[in-house]
């Protein structure tokens, strides 16, 4: 009895030895004595949901105290795919294991990530809404055990990661850049063409409201409308809106009239801008009249100071009769001067920088589960 139990004995430190063995020589000589060195927990990862890209760092050295390293960690279980691996930043303190999801649908698709749509009632800050859309991004980080035998001593190890984005999305007011060019302008005759644009080749881009006022801030009591939702002025040529990637619309130059005696006067334009679905933009154009629409297109209040791209100042000269920007030639004999002002919003989703982070998170703070990440070990 005593033999056999002495044997016992034996055979476990040899399995102690050999599973420790193989744990040290996974394991990077930096994650010996870090006080991450130890087992995977939830708040092992960090997940960023930005406007162009989904960024998730996870420690790496917990990983290496489960058995595994970097090579053996891939995005939704695509271990034969090198792009679907991270990349080890042992710079960083603690040290950690980097994955990068480009928000277009050949990236999300290429490792197994899941892009779906979803349709909630408006509510808080888009409350003017009868249905607001919004995309999930969702998958999960998984190691791989090389074991071929008929046991193994390592426990499989998985992150969830999501990111939730709403399509009716806030806009940084200083993504829309301003240049002056020639077309043909005399006294109050003028074109003001405006483009967005989006990578998300299953979205496009609709503009809600525009608007004019003297002012860089929005928040001010003097404007005037070039369109609100089917309104627009008489003067306004809506060129592509909901239809594309791009939105295209056209003024004629004007003036405030309490700028009429002035030589140069200044306005800015704003406009309220959303994204929908390709399959869903043409009902929304075609229920723009309805009652819930214009409700929440006629309140002058309807947008938010930060859900509005607003261009830079535009200056109008009054020289000899003539309207003129400040980006015009002074020098030149033309009796016709025109200005064009090209406004481009970059990226995919580049549009949605701030407000995404910033509904995002508060999602995450005030809905358990939105935003973040959940881990667990598989028996």
């Amino acid at each position: 009895m005593t033999s056999h139990r002495s044997f016992k004995m034996i055979w476990l430190a040899l399995l102690l030895h050999q599973f420790v063995g193989t744990i040290l020589a996974q394991t990077n000589p930096i994650c010996y004595g870090n006080p991450t060195f130890r087992a995977p927990a939830n708040s092992d990862i960090d997940v960023i949901c930005g406007s162009e890209k989904v960024s998730l760092s996870i420690l790496i050295c917990p990983i290496q105290y489960n058995g595994y390293n970097e090579s053996l960690m891939s995005l939704n279980a695509r271990h034969t795919n090198p792009a679907c691996k991270g990349v080890v930043d042992w710079d960083a303190s603690p040290p950690v294991l980097r994955f990068n999801i480009s928000i277009n649908e050949d990236a999300i698709t290429a490792c197994g990530s899941s892009l779906t749509i979803s349709h909630e009632a408006g509510t808080g800050q888009f409350q003017d809404f009868s249905t607001v859309q919004f995309i999930n991004i969702s998958g999960s980080i998984s190691s791989y055990d090389p074991a071929n035998g008929a046991i193994t001593y390592h426990q499989e190890v998985m992150y969830l990661f999501s990111c939730r984005y709403p399509l009716q999305y806030l806009i940084n007011n200083t993504e829309m850049n301003v240049e002056g060019v020639t077309l043909a302008v005399k006294d109050t005759n003028g074109s003001f063409i405006s483009t967005l644009s989006m990578q998300l080749m299953r979205f496009f881009v609709l503009l809600d409201r525009c608007y004019t006022t003297t002012s860089p801030f929005i928040s001010t009591n003097e404007f005037y409308d070039l369109f609100v939702g089917c309104n627009r002025d008489v003067q306004t040529v809506m060129g592509t809106n909901g239809e594309k990637q791009e939105a295209l619309f056209s003024f004629e130059a004007f003036r405030f009239i309490k700028d009429t005696n002035l030589t140069i006067s200044t306005y800015y334009v704003h406009c309220a801008t959303r994204l929908c679905v390709d399959t869903i933009c043409p009902t929304l154009m075609q229920n723009c009249t309805s009652n819930r629409r214009r409700r929440a297109s006629d309140q002058d209040t309807s947008v938010s100071d930060v859900a509005t791209v607003t261009s830079r100042a535009i200056t109008i000269n009054l020289e000899k009769g003539y309207l003129i920007t400040s980006d015009d030639f002074g020098s030149q004999d033309k009796t016709v001067v025109a200005v064009s002002i090209i406004a481009g919003i970059i990226g995919a989703i580049c549009v949605t920088l701030v407000g995404f982070i910033v509904y995002n998170k508060y999602y995450s703070n005030n809905m358990p589960g939105l935003g973040k990440t959940i881990m667990y070990p598989r028996d």
